[in-house]
C-alpha cells in the first residue's frame, strides 16, 4: 500500500484522511466527526452495512497501526470510501456528499500524479 495523508476541511471539521493508490480510509472516530454522529451510531451503521450484505467486509476494511492519545500504538479498523458512502446514505448527510466529492477529486489527482511517474 502506498499510504499517505491528506487533510479534509469543511466548516469546523478537519480530518486527517489516509489515502492509498485506490481509495480513502477513515476510522470510526473520524466517521463520527465527519457525519456529526456518535461513535456508537456509526458502529451500528457499519454493522448493518455488512449484515445487509451491501458490502463484503474483507474488501472494504483494513487495519492500520495508529498512535492513540495515550501514545500507544493500536491496530485500528479503517473503512474505505465504499463504506463511507454507504454510511452517508444511511445518515442522510450533506456532509457525506461533500466528503465524497472531495475524495473523488483527491483520488483523481493522485491517479494523475502516479500516471506522470
Amino acid at each position: 500500500m502506498n499510504n499517505h495523508i491528506a487533510m479534509y476541511q469543511s466548516g469546523e471539521i478537519e480530518i486527517e484522511v489516509s489515502i492509498d493508490d485506490e481509495t480513502v480510509w477513515l476510522n470510526r472516530q473520524q466517521l463520527s466527526e465527519l457525519f456529526a454522529r456518535d461513535v456508537k451510531t456509526i458502529g451500528k451503521h457499519i454493522v448493518n452495512v455488512f449484515k445487509d450484505k451491501e458490502l463484503e467486509k474483507i474488501a472494504v476494511v483494513a487495519k492500520f497501526a495508529t498512535t492513540a492519545s495515550d501514545g500507544k500504538m493500536y491496530n485500528v479498523e479503517y473503512y474505505n470510501l465504499d463504506v463511507i458512502i454507504s454510511i452517508g446514505y444511511r445518515v442522510k448527510s450533506q456532509k457525506g456528499i461533500a466528503f465524497r466529492q472531495w475524495a473523488s477529486k483527491v483520488l483523481n489527482l493522485n491517479r494523475k500524479q502516479l500516471w506522470l511517474l
